[in-house]
């Protein structure tokens, strides 16, 4: 964190502004949780603030306080732009370049209010933010949001509300502390969250043991039926058609994970899970070890994310993202 930064950020908020939040298309937990962290500490401090996603997110995330006062772009776009265009300062959290907010990319580019950025991806869009506060070694932005706080000189303010969100963040983006969590400080925070009394192992419940039915199905279905290997690639995929979605009745957050299953193979080093939603195939990316899917998405798919976990979207049908993908990886 620029200190320098975070000072005169610090003196920003010594008056009540109007505060917006927004996060990635397709939140996950770590865009859920950071930003439902930031937004109860600024409403602690007194401040105007609300919290815009480009869409919804899985249900067993919306247990965390605030979860009910978000806007969503996709169903609320007029109150949204007004709420953008209104505000003093908008803060943007765990992505790195604002096409990664599909519809609200336009607006956002317009607005005149302050940008702050806080986030861990590689290769951030500098240009296009007037705070930027970068560090790709850490497990989430959930982290990052605990540093800031901490930073500006409030850490006291972070009760289990705050904690807990948090938590969710760094749980869900280290998949149960079991990658990009090789750092001793994010078990000194996490001790520290949990020292506020928060619960881990309820959160841990509330996010891993709460699957439908049909999530588990399709779960079964995806390893039995839609698993493929190419051993001499070490490559391993998942591809789910629409149709396929429609028959387990695909709610959001029902993929998540999915991916991980195809990278577990012993001598898989890449892994990949297609998804085709309307009019567009939906990439996730794992790998292990030196295998750089970052530079891989952005090479091949427009993408990007992290060195071992990226993301990207086709616009090609899923027939043709695949054989891209095919051939793609001879390259590596």
């Amino acid at each position: 964190m620029n200190n320098l930064n975070i000072s005169s950020l610090q003196n920003f908020f010594t008056e009540k502004r109007k505060i917006v939040i927004i996060s990635h298309t397709n939140p996950d937990g770590d865009a859920v949780g950071s930003s439902l962290a930031l937004f109860n500490y600024f409403l602690i401090k007194n401040q105007e603030v609300n919290v815009i996603l480009p869409n919804n997110f899985p249900e067993y995330l919306d247990w965390m306080k605030g979860s009910d006062s978000i806007f969503f772009y996709n169903l609320k776009k007029i109150e949204s732009n007004q709420l953008l265009n209104n505000a003093d300062v908008i803060f943007c959290l765990d992505f790195n370049a604002l096409n990664r907010v599909d519809k609200l990319e336009d607006v956002l580019r317009k607005v005149k209010a302050k940008k702050v950025l806080i986030d861990h991806h590689l290769q951030p869009e500098l240009n296009s933010f007037d705070y930027v506060f970068s560090e790709t070694k850490v497990s989430s932005t959930a982290e990052l949001i605990y540093d800031f706080i901490t930073a500006l000189g409030d850490e006291k303010l972070i009760n289990i509300d705050i904690a807990s969100c948090i938590y969710a963040g760094i749980m869900t983006d280290t998949g149960s502390f079991s990658y990009s969590c090789n750092f001793e400080k994010t078990y000194q925070i996490t001790s520290r969250l949990i020292k506020l009394g928060m619960d881990a192992e309820e959160i841990h419940h509330l996010v891993y043991d709460t699957f439908s039915e049909s999530r588990l199905r399709l779960l079964g279905f995806c390893l039995s039926e839609k698993l493929s290997v190419i051993e001499e690639f070490s490559t391993a995929y998942i591809a789910l058609s629409k149709e396929d979605l429609k028959r387990f009745n695909y709610q959001v957050g029902d993929t998540e994970g999915v991916v991980n299953y195809a990278l577990s193979i012993n001598h898989i080093k890449l892994a990949a899970l297609f998804t085709e939603r309307d009019g567009k195939i939906r990439i996730s990316f794992r790998s292990k070890g030196d295998v750089d899917v970052n530079v891989f998405a952005r090479t091949y798919f427009e993408g990007g994310g992290h060195h071992n976990a990226s993301g990207a979207t086709s616009y090609l049908s899923l027939e043709d993202t695949i054989a891209k993908f095919k051939e793609s990886i001879v390259a590596i």
